[in-house]
């Protein structure tokens, strides 16, 4: 398993073990595979695990594989979706969801938390239809004001390691918040070869996760890419049957499945090669549910980036 650095928060695995797939929310899956998704990571080489309270029963996966005693080297990181509340609350909202984190994980600690819902304008007002705007995301002055002073405050109890953000929509904010300072150690943005988040963007605005990446690296953030097989959508088959962003993400990727086939490789593998090589992501953050799955994720990273030739020709396509 090759080794980057993650900004400050130092050196990680090249793949990091994301917790939704684990926590049945990418499909159905039992605890016993969950927990042996975790041991056959761990043992593979992977030394982070990316959890949060609302990937179901993916912390208290992490309690029964490990009881309380990770693996020596291995670190875990959680997440709270905060949205945007009085700045007086933010602290205690975040101590009480990183308090029950623990409990689940049966951890003292944790080594990155993150804020898991979007960082957005103050006055940005969401299309209709979607949810209301301060349950799903914090405004940057919010930000400013108290997350980042109540990360400092958990830091400096010893609870948390290090923090973080999520960069999935409104890029403009997002820039922003990565050029301030204190800057977070790392920031989660899309990495897939759509550009896309699928369901996860209702804001009407395009994505821009390249630029997140740039603007992380610039600011010595270190970059943790997600959605690298688009929740499914560069697969060769899709769970899903209702109509959604990600089904039409899937039939957009139609030519790209052709690619591989014309190749005789397997969709997901290559999805994950081309995310390894998006320059400035430092580790690809797995969303998978199961052993096989994770071999597969194994044997892209293995296999490294995709070469130059093969990278035209997914270009070429034009699906970005």
């Amino acid at each position: 398993m090759k080794i980057n650095t993650l900004g400050s928060f130092g050196p990680v695995s090249r793949l990091t073990l994301g917790g939704g797939g684990i926590g049945q929310v990418w499909g159905p899956t039992s605890e016993d595979d969950a927990v042996a998704t975790l041991r056959h990571a761990v043992d593979q080489g992977i030394d982070l695990i990316d959890a949060a309270p609302g990937y179901k029963i993916c912390e208290a996966m992490i309690g029964r594989a490990f009881e309380g005693k990770l693996p020596v080297g291995v670190r875990v990181t959680t997440k709270y979706s905060l949205g945007t509340v009085p700045a007086a609350e933010v602290y205690d909202r975040f101590r009480t969801s990183l308090e029950a984190s623990l409990k689940a994980m049966r951890l003292q600690r944790v080594d990155m938390l993150l804020l898991h819902s979007e960082i957005r304008p103050d006055d940005f007002q969401y299309p209709a239809g979607q949810p209301p705007r301060d349950e799903r995301s914090t405004s940057l002055s919010l930000y400013r004001e108290a997350v980042r002073p109540a990360f400092a405050r958990l830091v400096q109890e010893g609870l948390i390691g290090h923090w973080g953000i999520t960069g999935i929509n409104h890029a403009a904010a997002t820039i922003e918040a990565l050029a301030d300072e204190p800057s977070p150690a790392a920031v989660q943005a899309i990495a897939n070869l759509l550009d896309s988040p699928g369901e996860m963007n209702g804001t009407g605005l395009a994505p821009r996760p390249r630029d997140v990446i740039a603007a992380a690296r610039a600011a010595g953030v270190g970059v943790m890419g997600v959605r690298a097989v688009q929740a499914g959508a560069l697969t060769n088959a899709i769970d899903r049957v209702e109509k959604s962003p990600t089904s039409a993400d899937f039939d957009r990727a139609a030519p790209y499945r052709d690619l591989c086939r014309d190749w005789g490789e397997d969709p997901a593998i290559i999805a994950h090669r081309y995310a390894l090589g998006i320059s400035g992501v430092d580790t690809l953050v797995l969303g998978v549910k199961n052993v096989a799955e994770l071999d597969q994720a194994l044997e892209a990273e293995r296999r490294g980036p995709l070469d130059t030739a093969q990278l035209a020709a997914i270009e070429a396509l034009g699906l970005r």
